[in-house]
């Protein structure tokens, strides 16, 4: 790959000019995180349960003795086998940052429909510790609009990252973040989904420092062209655009990702 080749002192003016543009940058994203605290708050009032090793559990069980909740929502349907290959990206990052997490008033928990079984034993080859709980039979993924009944798929009503659409599957990825009153209470402050959970990618923050960035020219354009779970670098088969596993001897057919805005 060709590419300029200049004096330092040229490299240095150059680099000089780029890094007004990268502290332009850092205000915005300080002025976007303020605006995102600055969001009004919305009550829960609906009783969610969780099927958890240790028994059922409410919404505000998961606080966990904090004030404030991260909660990921992983693409793990029943009788799934392996979970998202992109959540499981997140997840591996997320695995890092959990006792300074927990160290400052914020707990984590992901959430998936698949039965409690299913996610302890994908949860365990994956080697994490954070706490991971089924809704299994709740509505809390479809109040939260990350899981979509075949209804909604097939007449395209489905609400998915704020807007109406085709979906490729029933369970997508997302972010929620709660918080908990002095008086109990809870309320919805934030959600995000698709790329809005990006930037809580390290691996992309550091690629993006490399001469060849992301390099994500294979088929789908995105992290399923390299992205494999942690255990399976080097294991032979690929990863579909819906972000799941395909060993080298299954047919992976044709199949259209979501809108990854």
């Amino acid at each position: 790959m060709e590419h300029r080749i200049v004096s330092r002192d040229q490299w240095l003016q150059e680099r000089t000019a780029l890094l007004a543009r990268e502290k332009e940058i850092t205000r915005l994203r300080d002025e976007m995180s303020e605006a995102r605290r600055a969001l009004p708050w919305v009550k829960v009032d609906k009783s969610y349960a969780f099927d958890t090793p240790s028994g059922k559990k409410t919404l505000s069980d998961l606080f966990d003795g904090r004030s404030q909740l991260i909660v990921k929502h992983f693409m793990l349907a029943p009788g799934q086998k392996d979970g998202c290959v992109g959540c499981s990206f997140e997840s591996d990052h997320a695995e890092a940052a959990l006792v300074h997490l927990q160290n400052h008033d914020v707990s984590y928990v992901a959430v998936a429909r698949a039965p409690l079984a299913e996610i302890e034993a994908f949860k365990t080859r994956m080697g994490w510790s954070f706490a991971w709980v089924s809704s299994f039979g709740s509505d809390f993924n479809y109040d939260f609009n990350v899981s979509f009944t075949p209804a909604q798929i097939a007449d395209g009503s489905a609400v998915y990252n704020y807007r109406a659409g085709p979906l490729p599957l029933e369970d997508l990825s997302g972010l929620s973040v709660f918080i908990k009153g002095a008086d109990g209470a809870i309320y919805h402050t934030y959600s995000t989904f698709g790329r809005g959970a990006e930037e809580r990618l390290g691996t992309y923050v550091l690629l993006d420092l490399t001469p060849n960035g992301r390099n994500e020219n294979g088929p789908n354009h995105s992290l399923t062209d390299w992205v494999r779970h942690h255990d399976r670098y080097g294991a032979d088969g690929h990863v579909s655009a819906i972000g799941r596993w395909v060993p080298a001897e299954q047919n992976a057919g044709c199949c259209h990702g979501a809108a990854a805005e």
